[in-house]
């Protein structure tokens, strides 16, 4: 367990802070980045010798077709000598033996032992793509993606290795309403700032094998919405489907225990604000599409990731209204949370929620019917079971102080204060 971390301040000071005064999530993205760090100079090619560049075999070949053109080049200085043809013509057809030989070889070993980088690859779905870290994706092509949502609560910014997006994961449109299956959760505006801002991969590297959405990452997201909203797997954390278990709204949310709100389908309807660009990005770097082509074409077939390559030869994902919705498989490569086991294990670095209040039980029956803000800073939930109407009503200071009313079907009334920290 690492106790304490050093960094190197401007000036070159060295400063050892012990892990304990961290924050959970600043030290996960600590131990993350020296993680990767670390993995980057274990995987730097080392410098060799020439002696140890050339094996003996390909030496030995070399060596062989020198002596093959030395002999050639005697055989045609004697030309003129060796009036005889009889002992002429058997040397000039072994010397044109020998230079082809020596060719047949070299050739041999151009075509067996020289592989280039690029070759090596995987197929998935029925479609092949080279195991190679592909072309970075331009900043200004996923900022673009972003731009029509940009506001207080959602900006963005970037580095040589990641687009990071801070977003507080409550998006414009309304939500909630359509929930069947609720365990009484409410949208609350999340911290997803600072360090614990969402990261997407400038230069996706294609996996060799593609990890499965349907055994791993029923935790956390796997993609972030253009509006700053993440998008988790279709499956819930019990492994069953969120959308036909009606666990979702007419917009394909809902809220997690940490009353997060967060897609487990696709967002389709943010095409009508983006047009034909990304809907989404996942997590390994790929772009998400709405129902068609970036060009507006039909959308081609899609391979069991939910997804193909573009017409630029770089892979992307489509959102689509079937199972799963938006990533069968992660095309791309990325981290684990070591701390998370499969099922639910979740990709690292992502931002995490900080919840409020104690997580509730499910409410057997009840059916949302409305969600709306009665005044800024306000909340109102209503819902039903059977023919009875019960409301959660909410509000937040500038403090962050939550006031909770909730008005069962009875009409019995519960208040509740927490205080984010």
């Amino acid at each position: 367990t690492t106790k304490e971390i050093i960094l190197e301040q401007n000036g070159g000071n060295l400063v050892k802070i012990p892990t304990t005064i961290l924050a959970k999530n600043d030290l996960k993205l600590a131990l993350f980045k020296i993680k990767k760090y670390t993995q980057i100079h274990q995987n730097y090619p080392q410098r060799n010798n020439i002696g140890n560049q050339i094996p003996f075999f390909e030496m030995l070949n070399m060596v062989s077709f020198g002596y093959f053109l030395i002999f050639l080049l005697i055989i045609l200085l004697l030309r003129k000598r060796l009036k005889n043809q009889f002992y002429f013509l058997p040397l000039q057809r072994l010397a044109l033996y020998s230079f082809c030989l020596g060719i047949f070889i070299l050739a041999c070993k151009t075509s067996s032992d020289v592989t280039p980088a690029s070759t090596t690859s995987t197929t998935t779905g029925g479609t092949t793509t080279p195991s190679t870290s592909i072309t970075k994706t331009s900043t200004s092509f996923i900022d673009s993606a972003f731009a029509p949502y940009k506001s207080a609560s959602l900006a963005t910014n970037w580095d040589d290795t990641y687009f990071y997006v801070s977003s507080n994961g409550i998006p414009s449109h309304n939500m909630m309403v359509g929930i069947t299956s609720w365990q009484q959760q409410v949208p609350i505006a999340q911290p997803y700032t600072g360090t614990n801002h969402w990261s997407i991969p400038l230069a996706p590297v294609y996996a060799a094998t593609p990890v499965s959405t349907k055994t791993n990452f029923m935790k956390g997201a796997v993609a972030l919405a253009v509006n700053g909203v993440p998008i988790f797997n279709a499956l819930n954390n019990r492994g069953e489907d969120s959308f036909l278990i009606g666990e979702l709204d007419k917009w394909g949310g809902h809220c997690g225990k940490g009353d997060d709100y967060h897609y487990h389908a696709a967002p389709l309807h943010l095409s009508s604000t983006s047009g034909l660009k990304p809907i989404a990005f996942a997590l390994d770097g790929f772009a998400v599409y709405g129902a068609k082509e970036p060009d507006g074409s039909t959308m081609k077939t899609l391979d069991e990731c939910h997804g193909h390559l573009g017409s630029n030869n770089v892979y992307h994902y489509h959102g689509t209204n079937d199972y799963p919705y938006v990533v069968g498989s992660m095309k791309g490569k990325v981290t684990l949370d070591p701390s998370t086991p499969a099922p639910e294990n979740q990709i690292i670095p992502q931002a995490f929620t900080n919840p409020l209040r104690p997580a509730l039980t499910p409410l057997n029956g009840a059916s949302i019917t409305t969600f709306s803000a009665p005044s800024s800073n306000s909340y109102l939930l209503t819902y039903k079971i059977g023919a009875k109407t019960g409301s959660v009503q909410y509000s937040w200071t500038n403090n962050n102080l939550y006031t909770f009313v909730f008005t069962d079907v009875d009409g019995k009334q519960t208040n509740a204060t927490y205080q984010r920290k």
